[in-house]
């Protein structure tokens, strides 16, 4: 694959030409497309979006195109072109254009009930906690945060308000992940004994801010080694209790000079089940394989957006293919139109547990020691 090729292209094109096989599968609960839907006539949510970079311009918009529950009601760019752009191409009204300096006025318009933060990392806390003053709720993209102290800052600030605060877990949502978590948790190939979770990719631009400490936090382990981290969690439902890890060589001196090619980190988790990470910015890969006493099951690609393609010991998994962010966030609104609140499982509480386990990673790859996460 191309030196040059982006994150994103590369997570769209790993997708290409993966469809469904046409062997049955022999575990039962396996839901099928229904033929058509009931036409929703509640209310919609609007969502603004924060940053209009690739991931908002050709998932989250995409997605809410897509969405019945809520749309897209304002946007947050610091440029003028954009705005113009966005303005005509979804029907947004100037009143709900902001930039990055009027933000806080959002607090007056009753159009937007979600602000959707997607800027880099570091500029994560500034924006989620200007949201929660403004009175908004708020998803914010993952990581949360690029320290602990930034994530409790960013709750604090959201209960303080009272105001719901998400963090976009995309995969929650997904149907393939969610029937792994379900066939792990209720034990259907018995107990889990080990878990090998894989994400990498070829960056390119050198200039990007996912290069910069400053701006990302650190490397491929904040970008796409939280899927890894976070899948060990969803499928087990439990709490790594220690960490050891390691640091790849470094290849690239001059790309990687602020922040590690690639790390790889070993989990201990209750029940004796052991979990093996990897995420690389050198390296294309992506997998969730995991075993247990009577069998195994797979998903590979595993984490990107879409078609996710899996199978187990008795076959191939054949489940429905969705829109990941429209799937998410026609969930997230379901849920909060119903009960006033976002979904405990894509909480601000569940984006601090990552931000703990992150830098506990880089805390053992740095010390050669094992860390103990309880």
């Amino acid at each position: 694959m191309a030196e040059n090729l982006s994150r994103r292209s590369f997570i769209q094109n790993l997708g290409v030409g993966i469809g469904t096989t046409a062997a049955a599968f022999a575990i039962p609960s396996i839901v099928s497309i229904p033929e058509s839907k009931p036409k929703y006539e509640g209310r919609k949510l609007g969502i603004a979006l924060v940053g209009l970079g690739s991931y908002a311009k050709n998932q989250l918009a995409v997605g809410l195109e897509k969405t019945t529950n809520c749309y897209l009601a304002g946007i947050v760019t610091g440029t003028p072109a954009k705005a113009e752009e966005w303005m005509k191409k979804y029907n947004i009204p100037k009143k709900n254009v902001y930039n990055y300096q009027n933000f806080d006025q959002i607090a007056d318009n009753k159009d937007i009930d979600i602000v959707y933060v997607v800027l880099p990392n570091s500029m994560h806390p500034e924006f989620v906690i200007r949201a929660a003053k403004a009175g908004k709720h708020v998803m914010c993209e993952k990581p949360m945060a690029n320290t602990v102290e930034e994530c409790q800052e960013m709750i604090k600030a959201c209960k303080d308000a009272g105001v719901q605060l998400g963090v976009g877990y995309r995969m929650h949502f997904e149907p393939f992940t969610k029937e792994v978590i379900r066939m792990s948790r209720e034990k259907v190939f018995g107990d889990l004994r080990f878990i090998q979770s894989n994400f990498g990719f070829r960056i390119g631009d050198p200039t990007q801010w996912r290069l910069k400490k400053a701006m990302a936090g650190g490397g491929p382990l904040m970008d796409v080694g939280i899927y890894c981290v976070q899948a060990a969690r969803y499928v087990t439902g439990k709490e790594p209790l220690a960490v050891t890890a390691q640091f790849g060589p470094i290849t690239d001196p001059e790309r990687f000079k602020d922040v590690e090619e690639s790390v790889s980190w070993q989990f201990d988790f209750p029940d004796a089940v052991t979990v093996n990470g990897f995420t690389s910015y050198k390296t294309n890969i992506e997998q969730l394989f995991i075993t247990a006493d009577k069998g195994f099951m797979h998903l590979s690609p595993a984490y990107s957006y879409g078609p996710i393609k899996g199978r187990t010991s008795q076959g191939d998994l054949h489940l429905p293919v969705v829109h990941h962010q429209a799937n998410m966030l026609e969930a997230i609104c379901k849920e909060f139109l119903e009960t006033k609140q976002f979904p405990p499982h894509i909480s601000g509480e569940e984006g601090l547990k990552d931000a703990r386990i992150l830098s506990a990673i880089y805390e053992a790859a740095g010390n050669g020691k094992k860390i103990k996460l309880v």
